[in-house]
């Protein structure tokens, strides 16, 4: 008797989100510190809500962030997980996605200390999606994707182990 696996269930690494927080001159230097790492073009990001207690308007620039997907995404994945041991915490884990943060840019293997833009750190996201999610995302003929088609934590954390090598503390 032969087991087949229902290909609508594969999961997969659906894009690499690396991002960090800074106004002003400390903006300029984690978006060259972010196209440094990917070797892509960054991304301001502007604050569309008002918080008077951080003196944050709409439209002030708060932050800066770079999307990589496909095998770029892995490459850099692999890259990242080498800065924190290949060691990710539980708690970091939730359905669809997983986050964790790297203090220190010279943590990362094959980076050296640019002078420029002195310590800085980043937050990394790391996204998943089994195959028919983009009938949810469709302008034409689009429709909800029930809860089966997430991803779970427990999947999330067996993926890493197997396929990352890493452990989940």
């Amino acid at each position: 008797m032969s087991v087949t696996l229902n290909p609508m269930r594969k999961i997969a690494i659906e894009k690499v989100v690396i991002s960090a927080g800074a106004t002003g001159d400390a903006l300029t230097k984690s978006k060259k510190l972010l196209e440094i790492i990917s070797g892509k073009q960054a991304q301001i990001i502007q604050s569309t809500k008002r918080i008077p207690d951080f003196k944050v308007n709409p439209g002030l620039e708060v932050g800066t962030r770079v999307t990589i997907r496909h095998d770029d995404a892995i490459v850099l994945l692999k890259r990242l997980l080498g800065a924190i041991d290949n060691k990710l915490k539980k708690k970091s884990i939730s359905d669809n996605h997983f986050s964790f943060g790297i203090t220190e840019y010279i943590e990362i293997p094959g980076i050296e200390y640019q002078r420029d833009i002195g310590i800085r750190g980043l937050n990394v996201t790391v996204t998943f999606a089994r195959p028919g999610l983009r009938v949810q995302r469709k302008k034409i003929k689009g429709s909800k994707v029930s809860k089966v088609q997430y991803v779970t934590k427990d999947e999330i954390a067996h993926f890493m182990r197997e396929g990352f090598k890493t452990a989940i503390e």
